[in-house]
């Protein structure tokens, strides 16, 4: 069996994270959900530790799943952890797009690492970790969005909030 790796900002991981987790995890010897870090997405709200944690809680009890983080090159960290697969999410017609430059890019870097798309279901599909983030800012219930309200989650919105 394959081994796969799952890796996003994860900022926060959300509902339709955790589906794609419980959907695709069956299909994988092992299978890595990796925080990485995204430049492009601007600053963290939640510290890359804390993200591990939520994770971490969220997926307790799926045996095959681990939770890791990474710096530098993703396929550089597919084969520090023996992964040939890549599995990404997609929620809409701009995921694809962005989702196709990705796996060209990392088809040029390692040919040999195949990627691998899980639509999202209706019921997830707007979700985004930008969202909840944008609703924990004004203070709106994200308790659907997320796997649970996690005390990490719970401080953060009192934080804001106060």
């Amino acid at each position: 069996m394959s081994i796969a790796v799952f890796a996003g900002s994860f900022d926060p991981f959300t509902v339709g994270h955790l589906d794609i987790v419980k959907r695709a995890a069956p299909h994988f010897e092992k299978f890595y959900v990796t925080v990485s870090p995204n430049p492009g997405k601007g600053s963290a709200m939640f510290s890359w530790e804390e993200r591990i944690e939520l994770i971490e809680s969220a997926v307790k009890g799926i045996d095959n799943v681990i939770v890791t983080g990474f710096t530098g090159l993703l396929v550089d960290h597919c084969h520090e952890v023996g992964a040939d697969v890549l599995i990404r999410s997609i929620r809409n017609g701009s995921d694809v797009d962005y989702e196709r430059q990705l796996e060209t890019v990392n088809r040029q870097v390692d040919p040999s690492i195949e990627t691998m798309y899980v639509l999202a279901r209706s019921e997830y599909a707007y979700i985004s970790s930008t969202l909840v983030r944008e609703l924990i800012g004004i203070g709106i219930d994200i308790s659907q969005m997320v796997p649970e309200m996690h005390p990490i989650i719970l401080n953060k919105i009192n934080n804001i909030n106060n």
